[in-house]
């Protein structure tokens, strides 16, 4: 929210407090606290200080690298929730000092510095003195509203400005569809179903991360407004109603170590299963369908050898105006459970379409109401509207009865064969005149509805399935529900606009802290032309999952030209050959909260020209994606220093420069980062395959000295280690572990062995 009228006025709807200097800094060690008292005006004599309002400011740590910083005007108000669940590191303490200049919280390479005397001054400093932001005169402040402004909901608001520095980047704060750097953008986090082609966002993350490695975690649910440098143009501000303000400043150095510390504190994304990364194929929203249709798809995408992993059912395998009831729609699909079984059968797992809310016409929807398992409003009666599906009520997931029902249909789903559900909705969730269940704050649960809602169901597929192979397929989100994957990135047009716009939303989501990331193919609403679909086929099948989607027409290749279905088995070819080195990235995302799909600036932070690139993408650390988003073939791209190869076709580009090149549609920009040694399956029909049996190590422009120990993740049993080192003009590969056939790859030669031992390749041997 805007509060003032340029910079030197407030609005005059509007009574601002802000800390003006400091009375008094006091420390508690046995709490961890660093605690500010400040002024909301300068104080000269005693006199000053009555009736004079203060404001509080409290410094803590949770984890080396991290400050929280708390803000109140009046503490005694009541806290209903819900609260986002942040891990401290056990009996972690940060180091605390006051001396005669400055009050100092020291949290290893993160210290924050309070001035005592003169005006308000407060600097974030990293390892090393650098300062990363600041807080100045007139960041603090506390908003009374007068006149119109003055509402029973927000009647007043906390805000805090941190300074940004000349050429500092602002990225993150969700999937947001507009532009990939958000300095000079307003952005409220209020999740809403507005498709991709708005200002508007499912999965809002009050999380930014900084070009020059710092990130920004406001630590409430609500709505959260951030002006990013559109307020005053040097500070991002951030602001929430009421009394108090939560928020963690987070070190880097680099934006990985970020991500890194943010999951820490937020959350890490499981693992999802090896099969979920192959393609996704849907009945289409409102495509007609029944069971002697998805009979034909499958049959038609194997008979053109396209492989195919998860076939998902829509909406309409219920019938209508009955979602959610739980039960197949017996006109369309007479025998679910020998259709399931036959679909087990042709190696296919199952996905079915849910969401939160109960149709008035669904049998669930009277049991529901009369148990108190759906949302009420405040005077006891059902909160129901017409939207969606007629008289349909909300499932209240903090009622913990209300969550085990609805696991219980989603049990009986399980017993019958599905293996993943579609967790769709969850954005339009009311805020006013309702009550939940546990007392929770409408407007804080409106947000934080998505958390629960997908939680709940993916700890039932792990229970089901077990830890690694569960995983749902996700519109709405917020902070830490990058724990409970995979999402998407919801109703996009069947335009290169939206198919742009659509990336742009997956690499914000990326800064945000969710490691695995897809979109529909092709676009939902509307029907691409056969160039579009070629064109989005290569961009889905080189993003983390890959799914086949539309909202009335249907997306099988063969329904475009059968080029399209060149192009889909080429690239789904191509990424089940990816899977060495595709699930080594994924264990990163689960592990260290990096993304797989990976923004320029998070894997090239000191390279200022990739910067403001959002045509493009890391997948991992060593592959370069740019989709075309142009129906005659242009594309337009950076490439960081070095020799780049092409995955495709085997050219050389050097980087640090923009390349503009023209490709058909069986290609597009992928290029291999300089020094890498890329592990290249023998299997491309699944990707739930023995990753190291038959690798081929495939090594590009490594430096004279390269040592490197690769990693082969095992599908089932252990990982297989290959140490690859260049010496002069000889490039030799060994491992000890190797349980099959390997092979060694040197631009155009190719060297193998049947067990463990060594290869070696002399470079002029392989020169082309």
């Amino acid at each position: 929210m805007k509060f003032t009228d340029g910079y030197w006025l407030t609005k005059p709807t509007l009574t601002p407090l802000y800390a003006v200097e400091v009375d008094d800094i006091r420390i508690d060690e046995t709490a961890g606290t660093l605690t500010v008292y400040a002024p909301t005006a300068k104080i000269r004599d005693r006199g000053d200080t009555l009736n004079r309002p203060m404001l509080t400011v409290q410094f803590s740590s949770p984890a080396p690298g991290v400050v929280k910083v708390h803000l109140d005007h009046h503490a005694g108000g009541v806290h209903p929730g819900p609260d986002f669940t942040v891990h401290d590191e056990p009996g972690y303490r940060p180091t605390l000092r006051v001396d005669d200049e400055y009050g100092v919280l020291e949290a290893g390479p993160l210290s924050v510095r309070v001035a005592r005397s003169g005006a308000w001054q407060v600097d974030f400093v990293e390892e090393g003195g650098r300062v990363l932001t600041r807080s100045l005169p007139r960041s603090i402040g506390h908003m009374t509203g007068t006149g119109e402004l003055r509402t029973p909901i927000a009647p007043t608001w906390v805000h805090q400005q941190l300074s940004i520095e000349p050429g500092e980047r602002i990225y993150g704060l969700g999937e947001r569809f507009g532009a990939f750097v958000k300095n000079g953008q307003t952005v409220d986090s209020w999740n809403e179903d507005g498709g991709t082609s708005s200002e508007q966002s499912y999965k809002n993350v009050p999380f930014y991360v900084s070009s020059r490695g710092y990130g920004v975690f406001v630590d409430d649910p609500g709505r959260v407004s951030f002006e990013v440098g559109s307020e005053v143009n040097s500070r991002v501000q951030f602001s929430v109603p009421g009394e108090e303000l939560d928020y963690y400043v987070i070190a880097g150095p680099e934006p990985k170590d970020v991500l890194r510390r943010y999951t820490a504190l937020t959350g890490r994304p499981a693992r999802v299963p090896a099969w979920s990364f192959g393609l996704w194929l849907t009945t289409s929203f409102t495509a007609s369908y029944d069971e002697k249709t998805v009979t034909g798809f499958i049959e038609g995408m194997a008979e053109r050898h396209l492989p195919l992993s998860v076939f998902h059912f829509d909406c309409f395998w219920m019938r209508e105006y009955q979602w959610v009831d739980f039960t197949w729609d017996e006109r369309a699909f007479p025998d679910p459970d020998g259709q399931l079984r036959r679909l087990h059968e042709r190696g296919l797992k199952v996905s079915a379409w849910i969401n939160p809310y109960i149709a008035q016409r669904s049998p669930l929807f009277a049991e529901a109401a009369s148990k108190g398992y759906l949302l009420r409003r405040t005077d006891g009666s059902v909160w129901q509207w017409d939207m969606w599906q007629a008289g349909m009520g909300i499932v209240d997931f903090t009622n913990p009865e209300a969550a085990d029902w609805y696991v219980a249909h989603l049990e009986r789903l399980m017993e019958q064969g599905v293996d993943s559900f579609k967790t769709d909705f969850g954005e339009r969730i009311p805020v006013e005149g309702v009550a939940w269940h546990d007392g929770s704050d409408p407007e804080r649960m409106h947000n934080y509805y998505p958390w629960l809602y997908n939680e709940t169901v993916f700890r039932a597929l792990e229970r089901r399935r077990g830890a690694g192979d569960a995983v749902v397929f996700a519109r709405s989100a917020t902070a830490g529900t990058q724990q409970f994957p995979v999402h998407w990135g919801g109703d996009s047009d069947s335009t290169f606009l939206s198919m742009a716009e659509t990336l742009r939303g997956g690499l914000s989501l990326a800064m945000s802290g969710f490691g695995y990331w897809s979109h529909d193919i092709g676009g939902f609403e509307g029907t691409p032309d056969a160039g579009l679909f070629k064109r989005w086929v290569a961009f889905g099948l080189l993003s983390s999952h890959s799914r086949l989607h539309g909202s009335s027409s249907l997306r099988v290749p063969w329904e475009f030209d059968e080029e399209a279905v060149e192009v889909t088995r080429l690239f789904t070819n191509l990424k089940l050959r990816l899977m060495p080195y595709l699930a080594r990235v994924a264990e990163e995302a689960h592990t260290d909260g990096i993304p797989m799909m990976r923004p320029m600036v998070l894997e090239f932070p000191d390279d200022r020209s990739g910067f403001d690139a959002d045509t493009q993408y890391m997948l991992g650390d060593a592959l370069l994606v740019a989709p075309v988003f142009d129906a005659d073939g242009h594309a337009e791209y950076y490439v960081p220093e070095g020799e780049w190869a092409s995955l495709l076709h085997g050219d050389v580009a050097s980087g640090c420069r923009w390349l503009t090149e023209t490709h058909g549609y069986d290609s597009l920009p992928l290029r291999v980062r300089p020094g890498t040694v890329l592990p290249w399956g023998a299997v491309d029909d699944r990707p739930d395959y023995e990753w190291a049996d038959g690798v081929t190590l495939r090594c590009f422009a490594l430096p004279d000295g390269f040592d490197q120990t690769i990693t082969v993740p095992g599908y089932e049993g252990p990982a297989t280690t290959f140490r690859v080192c260049r010496t002069g003009e000889t490039i030799t590969a060994t491992t000890d572990d190797a349980r099959a056939a390997w092979s060694l790859q040197v631009g155009e030669k190719t060297v193998s062995a049947p067990v463990a031992g060594e290869l070696t390749i002399t470079i002029q041997e392989s020169a082309r």
